[in-house]
C-alpha cells in the first residue's frame, strides 16, 4: 500500500509540473510550439476543462480555474505522500491539508490583486500613460477587486480613487495576515487532536 501511494504521489507531482508548463506556454499565444504543445493540451485539457466550467472561478478577465486545478492536485499529492510514508492517514491530517492548500490558493489570489492594485496606484503617482496597453491590462485586472472592496466598505458613499486603492491594498494585506494566522492555528489544532485513522 505504501509503495503504491508513493508511486501515485510521484505521478501527481509529475502531472502538476506538466499542467504548470501548459499554463505557462499558454501565455505566449502568438508562439507556435508545434506537436509538443498539442501533446501537452491533450494530456492536460480534460482535467483543466473540468474546472473551467465553474463560473465562480472567473473574476472579470481572470480565470482562476488553473489555480483550483493545481490546488486539488496538491491536496491529493500531499495525501498520497503522507499515506506513503506513514502508512495511514487521519481525518485531522486530511482536513489540515485541505485547509492549507485552499488557503495557499486564496492567499496567492489576494496577494496578486494587492500587487496589481499597488501597480495601479504607482502608475497614478508617477503619472504614467494609462493608455499604454500594459496599464490598460493592469486596470482591467484590478477593477473587479477594487469594485467589490469599495462596494463592501463604502456602500454608495463617494470616495476618491486613490483612497479606494489604498484601502483595498490594506484590506487585502490584512486578510492575508489575519486569515493566514487563523489557518495556521486551526491546522495545528487539527494535527494535534487525535482522530480515528481510516
Amino acid at each position: 500500500m505504501q509503495l503504491v501511494m508513493r508511486i501515485v504521489g510521484s505521478a501527481l507531482s509529475l502531472y502538476s509540473v506538466i499542467i504548470f508548463i501548459r499554463i505557462m506556454l499558454s501565455w505566449w499565444s502568438g508562439v507556435n510550439f508545434g506537436r509538443f504543445y498539442e501533446l501537452l493540451r491533450d494530456i492536460t485539457d480534460p482535467y483543466l476543462l473540468w474546472f473551467r466550467r465553474f463560473s465562480f472561478l472567473r473574476l472579470g478577465n481572470i480565470d482562476l480555474s488553473p489555480i483550483a486545478a493545481l490546488a486539488v492536485l496538491s491536496i491529493a499529492n500531499n495525501i498520497a505522500f503522507v499515506v506513503g510514508s506513514a502508512g495511514r492517514i487521519t481525518l485531522g491530517l486530511v482536513l489540515a491539508l485541505v485547509l492549507q492548500v485552499m488557503w495557499s490558493a486564496l492567499s496567492f489570489v489576494l496577494g496578486f490583486f494587492a500587487v496589481v492594485i499597488g501597480l495601479r496606484l504607482l502608475a497614478y503617482f508617477v503619472r504614467a500613460n494609462t493608455y499604454h496597453p500594459f496599464w490598460q491590462i493592469i486596470g482591467s485586472i484590478s477593477e473587479p477587486a477594487l469594485y467589490r472592496i469599495s462596494r463592501m466598505l463604502f456602500r454608495n458613499r463617494p470616495v476618491s480613487f486613490v483612497h479606494s486603492m489604498v484601502v483595498a491594498i490594506a484590506v487585502l494585506a490584512g486578510l492575508i495576515l489575519l486569515v493566514g494566522w487563523g489557518v495556521n492555528v486551526l491546522s495545528g489544532l487539527l494535527l494535534v487532536v487525535p482522530k480515528t485513522a481510516f
